[in-house]
């Protein structure tokens, strides 16, 4: 199985991504709408196909990535049928059993920090996705979204501590940088649930903390009850000068074919060192070398009247360039993906 947990850092989320290796057909726990690139950029790398975005509740601190991912991909939204959201293809209750072939989990209600939160556990019992039922020694908050601390206690001491004690529990947030814990170690140390802690201890610790109302639920949770389809019903802008594609580590690409079909309305920086440069390019026009080394001083040389891209032997250095124009103030940037290896591979001139 292919395994991934990603992060958001603004609302310390954890994505999940599980997918079979063979079939090559993935599925997203909780995705954050504001990661949509980085997921979808993960997926195109892997060669995988998103067939399902489950979520393990309905938010109340991001918006889910769920409807736009469906937009892009075609998958399939699944969320507990409790929830009530709209634009959801497949309403969960507990004991049914969703996945993709080679990779099956089964579904769990625990409800107690919201009425409609579900646990994911794969098949043979060796994960369990929590949500925010239960956290790295903690879990989710009890007083508000139906929230109750006493139908907390109970789905984590009856659905979740009755899993094999070695079993890993991957929650949705980790504030302290945690990434994993097992049921062995909940049931040991967790200082809300765990050790000699009863029903009486759990109830009165939750409902004493007195926390401070979510910051961003009055956006999310309206958002997440359209499984996070904007209010207008419509995809967010894209940079309308390029057909971009961000890669998993974050650069804006656009392909060789694109840069031939476009370069008057381009400037294209090649960022090779002297000793590089032949006529290999010769074809193309608007092309500027300023050897990467010396881009910082002379980057007053690059144009502001129109986009940047930047261009390479491998596409490697040339990434490094985004960041030196982005600091000076370009804002239209990206790198041929591959650099002239890859325009060699396309057939589109030879180095």
């Amino acid at each position: 199985m292919i395994f991934r947990q990603l992060y958001d850092a603004v609302s310390s989320t954890y994505t999940y991504l599980l997918a079979d290796e063979i079939s090559r057909e993935a599925l997203l726990i909780d995705p954050v709408f504001e990661q949509v690139h980085r997921d979808l950029a993960l997926l195109r790398e892997l060669n995988l196909t998103l067939k399902i975005v489950a979520d393990t509740h309905a938010h109340a601190d991001h918006v889910t990535a769920a409807w736009i991912l469906k937009q892009k991909t075609g998958c399939l939204i699944a969320l507990a049928a409790a929830v009530g959201a709209e634009n959801v293809d497949i309403p969960l209750v507990h004991g049914d059993v969703i996945g993709v072939d080679g990779v099956r989990l089964e579904v769990r209600a625990t409800p107690g920090h919201t009425e409609g939160c579900l646990s994911f556990v794969l098949d043979d019992q060796s994960m369990v996705f929590t949500g925010d039922t239960l956290l790295i020694r903690g879990c989710g908050r009890s007083d508000f979204q139906q929230g109750d601390a006493a139908r907390l206690y109970h789905s984590i001491t009856q659905q979740i501590f009755v899993l094999p004690d070695n079993c890993a529990i991957y929650p949705a947030h980790d504030y302290n940088g945690r990434t994993r814990s097992s049921v062995a170690e909940e049931k040991t140390h967790n200082p809300r649930v765990g050790g000699d802690a009863n029903e009486r201890d759990f109830v009165q610790y939750m409902n004493a903390m007195q926390l401070p109302h979510p910051k961003k639920i009055d956006e999310a949770l309206p958002a997440n009850m359209r499984s996070g389809m904007p209010a207008d019903g419509k995809l967010p802008d894209e940079p309308d000068w390029a057909d971009i594609r961000v890669s998993f580590a974050g650069i804006p690409e656009v392909e060789p074919e694109w840069v031939i079909q476009n370069q008057p309305s381009v400037t294209i920086l090649d960022v090779r060192d002297n000793d590089e440069i032949d006529e290999s390019l010769a074809g193309l026009n608007n092309l500027l070398h300023i050897p990467l080394g010396e881009l910082r001083a002379r980057v007053d040389e690059v144009p502001k009247d129109k986009p940047v891209v930047t261009l390479c032997r491998s596409g490697k250095r040339s990434s490094l360039a985004l960041g030196i124009l982005k600091a000076a103030g370009h804002e239209q940037l990206a790198n041929i993906q591959g650099g002239i290896l890859h325009w060699h591979h396309t057939n589109l001139y030879k180095y």
